[in-house]
């Protein structure tokens, strides 16, 4: 193997975390920001792009390596955690949000898994996080994900995370699954995903699920989340208070007595 053989764990329900185990000298990659917690004797270094192999071939490499992670939407560094101690050390990150972590063996699926652009987490070293283009005009522009999508290549471990409850298919050879565009956690290489129009006035101007939504055939397995970030955002947004005024959406006699009692006396 190229990428570092690592054991892990992972905790909770709702809200998890994944527990990796480090050989001595073994390293994990991970997102600014995922860290939980680790053992002492484990170390800590800014690095840019993922620490894979393209990474030892000069600046070019390095700068590459990190000029895919600015196209889809991530920042130009990683943080790399390396076990100093002699013996087994642990290394602890968080799910940002409400969901399920899932763990991602590259060996199984053929070396590559495609997923949405924010959801990777963590993954051994060696494991290369690229994008993947779209080459199909219209998946581009009405696919949700746009005309970039991350790649994991390699053939270690890897952790992404879905929001919500999450759904895994095993699609058959021609086998469609026809999903909302923004739903889609990732799915293997040989998957086919593109776009199809819902059809129908009624269905376009009042339906409330927008204009498209996403096909993938199979054969190959996708993994579906129930609670994209982005529809959790747009529905926190709706129900915020307007112009510094209070929700009034939660019945009007406890809605007032909650801002009497918070000193919100604005009615």
């Amino acid at each position: 193997m190229q990428a570092h053989e690592i054991d892990y764990k992972i905790f909770g329900e709702e809200m998890q975390y994944v527990e990796i185990e480090l050989d001595p000298q073994e390293v994990v990659i991970a997102e600014a920001g995922s860290f939980m917690m680790m053992d002492n004797g484990i170390s800590m270094q800014t690095i840019f792009g993922d620490g894979s192999d393209t990474q030892q071939n000069g600046i070019f490499g390095k700068l590459l390596s990190a000029g895919k992670r600015v196209l889809t939407g991530e920042s130009l560094f990683m943080t790399a955690y390396l076990n100093n101690n002699s013996g087994k050390s642990k290394v602890s990150f968080a799910s940002p949000y409400p969901g399920k972590i899932i763990a991602i063996d590259l060996m199984q699926f053929g070396g590559r898994f495609i997923c949405q652009k924010d959801s990777f987490l963590c993954a051994a070293k060696g494991v290369s996080v690229g994008i993947e283009f779209s080459k199909k005009l219209g998946r581009g522009l009405f696919g949700g994900e746009g005309f970039i999508m991350q790649k994991l290549e390699g053939d270690g471990m890897a952790f992404v995370h879905s929001g919500g409850t999450l759904a895994k298919r095993e699609l058959a050879a021609g086998e469609v699954l026809k999903v909302d565009t923004g739903c889609i956690v990732g799915f293997t290489k040989d998957v086919d995903y593109d776009i199809e129009f819902i059809g129908g006035i009624k269905n376009t101007l009042f339906g409330g699920e927008g204009m498209f939504y996403a096909t993938l055939r199979g054969p190959g397995t996708v993994y579906v989340q129930s609670l994209p970030f982005s529809r959790l955002a747009d529905r926190i947004f709706a129900s915020a208070p307007k112009n510094g005024g209070s929700s009034r959406e939660e019945g009007s006699l406890l809605g007032g007595l909650g801002n009497l009692l918070d000193g919100d006396n604005r009615f």
